[in-house]
């Protein structure tokens, strides 16, 4: 439904529940005196004089989209540009722009990965190479052990090492 057809459903509603509310209050008026129904008739008199009229709309309002960025609670909201969308070079960027965040995914997992593939061969050779029973290795605190371990005899700062 159109913005003009709601307008006007809006206002047909409301004089028509203005209409019920006349027809009722003049239901009960007979019974009232006379200078309380002649306040309610100027009442009513003022009431009309102010009541608002209804625009006439003589041309279909324009309806554009502005570039803007609306806050709906604790989100942001993206508004477009006029238009009917974004166009080539705005579905372009969008295409590259997710692209790149895709690759940047891979590449953090393959990464992260790798991480965890020296850290594990770190601790089999630590294990093969030591005289430490196994189940010193199932301790949560022995693998970051010999991590401080191995960065000290790799070649840790020279300010880290206590001198002799």
């Amino acid at each position: 439904m159109s913005t003009s057809h709601q307008v006007q459903r809006d206002d047909i509603l409301q004089n028509r529940f203005g209409l019920r509310v006349a027809a009722r209050l003049s239901a009960g008026a007979s019974e009232l005196p006379h200078e309380l129904s002649e306040r309610l008739r100027v009442a009513r008199q003022q009431a009309l004089a102010h009541r608002k009229r209804p625009a006439v709309v003589a041309h279909r309002p324009v309806v554009s989209r502005a570039a803007a960025v609306m806050r709906q609670g604790p989100a942001a909201v993206l508004g477009l540009g006029g238009g009917d969308g974004p166009g080539f070079w705005g579905r372009a960027s969008t295409a590259v722009l997710l692209a790149g965040l895709a690759i940047g995914l891979v590449a953090i997992n393959i990464v992260q990965g790798d991480d965890r593939a020296v850290d594990i061969a770190d601790l089999d050779a630590a294990l093969l190479t030591d005289d430490l029973p196994p189940q010193a290795y199932t301790d949560p605190g022995f693998l970051q052990f010999l991590k401080t371990q191995h960065h000290e005899r790799s070649g840790g700062s020279s300010s880290d090492r206590p001198e002799t």
